[in-house]
């Protein structure tokens, strides 16, 4: 049995979405460990925040692998996995936003849109999160035949104007310290998926019939 088999037989099997759901938990698990234990510094609320923007980044850069090492590795199980990673997206990206509107701004709404209006590195990562949410409302099969099929995908090709707007916020963030070198690092990733997809989009000639 070769390699790709194995893995594609793995990626099948009754198990691998449990096992995949778990791992995914795990940087929640270890970040609430940190806050109980005192390990995520002096400022735990502001590590708290920031890292759970970075995996909601680490996930988005998952989700948009998907497609090209299903088709790279010859492995097409893996997009049973996909909605599965989305969803976890929206999560750690809905966890992110609350731990701001908590720890920052005490989930007082007026002071909420204040600080968006200030500082418009929040606003584009309110944007993004809102689209995550449509997102992920319409990531069931219900939501797909409702709308057909190619709405479904058009709609759900905006996950490229999220990951845009995600780096636009992280860079906008980080831009305040100085510290550009794991915005570059998502930039690349992100910058290779979507070269990826356009290079796949790009029309081919086809070849001319014989006469």
């Amino acid at each position: 049995m070769s390699n790709s088999t194995g893995a594609q037989a793995w990626l099948k099997h009754p198990v691998a979405k449990p096992v995949v759901f778990v791992l995914a938990l795990l940087p929640l698990v270890w970040l609430v460990a940190g806050a109980v234990g005192g390990g995520l510094g002096a400022n735990p609320a502001e590590a708290l925040i920031r890292a759970l923007g970075d995996w909601t980044l680490r996930f988005l850069c998952l989700v948009l692998a998907v497609t090209p090492l299903r088709v790279w590795a010859g492995w097409p199980a893996l997009v049973r996995f996909r909605r599965m990673l989305g969803l976890f997206v929206f999560f750690y990206a809905l966890l992110h936003l609350l731990a701001y509107a908590w720890f920052d701004m005490g989930l007082e709404l007026p002071e909420l849109a204040r600080d968006g209006a200030k500082r418009p590195f929040i606003l584009v990562g309110m944007l993004a999160w809102l689209l995550l949410a449509v997102l992920a409302a319409t990531s069931f099969q219900r939501a797909m035949r409702w709308l057909g099929g190619r709405r479904w995908q058009a709609l759900h090709r905006s996950v490229y104007a999220v990951a845009l707007l995600a780096l636009l916020h992280f860079y906008w963030m980080r831009s305040g310290k100085n510290d550009h070198a794991e915005v570059l690092v998502y930039a690349v990733v992100l910058g290779g998926l979507l070269a990826w997809r356009l290079w796949r989009a790009w029309p081919r000639s086809k070849p001319l019939a014989p006469s």
